[in-house]
């Protein structure tokens, strides 16, 4: 993301409990667009009892169309993903929440300031990773040439590889990782998710068909108990997403927990989105 323009640094920070609560309650005022966006996606500010954050703003009014999700949904379906996120207890999904705005009902998330030369995606010459690195696949990169395409073999990218598995995200690129100054990194861009149907599209399957990790596996089980029919999680999605869609995830939660390893790319979708980043 670029911001139009920029505000003062922010005086919350998306781990801090009163996120969530300045997002919800907070003014919005619009201060510009973000024209990378394919959907309409606003940079604001939000100010509420003497706080401000920046923020970014996308109204269901402004979605576009998609012949595999329901008209409307994106919106919700980017809050469903920051609560499985939330629920991990990795904090892996900016604080997000679904309120009324200048243009209507809408996504509402923190704003998140990347750090700037922190590289998690390179195109290498050889059919091999250096150490540190994990093989995505080949690219072409023009005149006939090809070069490997790999990520940072990165915790923080294992532990979102295996929410987008949970999550069923259909369009995990490059420039939907933002990694932060202070440390964490965070994933953006969840409108595409949820789907009853397996459309998992990612650029991080450099751990496919390898173990889970055992602190995965912990996080995947406390899922699970969240996810039962009375559970707090499955109550905290059910305004976002359907009862379909919610069995759906619980089933690929029960998956990852009984084959216990990432999961290989399906021969009925394509296994990375396009563009890459």
């Amino acid at each position: 993301m670029s911001a139009p323009e920029r505000i003062p640094p922010r005086s919350v920070k998306a781990a801090d409990p009163a996120a969530a609560v300045l997002l919800a309650e907070g003014e919005l005022t619009v201060r510009g667009r973000i024209r990378e966006a394919s959907n309409a996606a606003l940079y604001c500010t939000v100010t509420y009892d003497g706080r401000e954050a920046a923020c970014v703003y996308k109204p269901v009014a402004g979605e576009r169309p998609l012949w595999d999700f329901p008209d409307g949904t994106l919106a919700g379906r980017e809050v469903a993903a920051y609560e499985v996120s939330r629920a991990t207890g990795w904090g892996l999904v900016p604080p997000t929440v679904l309120r009324d705005g200048p243009y209507g009902e809408g996504m509402c998330q923190l704003w998140i300031e990347t750090a700037p030369g922190a590289e998690l995606l390179a195109l290498v010459d050889g059919e091999e990773p250096e150490p540190g690195w994990k093989a995505i696949g080949f690219a072409e990169v023009g005149e006939g040439r090809t070069a490997l395409l790999v990520h940072a073999d990165d915790e923080r990218l294992r532990r979102l590889a295996v929410l987008d598995a949970v999550i069923n995200n259909a369009d995990r690129k490059g420039g939907h990782l933002l990694p932060t100054a202070e440390g964490p990194l965070y994933g953006i861009d969840h409108g595409v998710t949820f789907n009853a149907e397996d459309k998992l599209r990612t650029l991080l399957w450099g751990w496919a068909g390898e173990p889970l990790t055992a602190e995965a596996l912990s996080v995947l089980e406390a899922l699970g108990a969240a996810l039962a029919p009375t559970g707090p999680l499955t109550t905290a999605l059910t305004p976002h997403i359907t009862p379909t869609e919610i069995a759906a995830t619980r089933t690929r939660v029960d998956t990852l927990l009984t084959t216990a390893v990432h999961p290989q790319p399906g021969g009925d979708w394509p296994a990375i989105p396009w563009p890459p980043v």
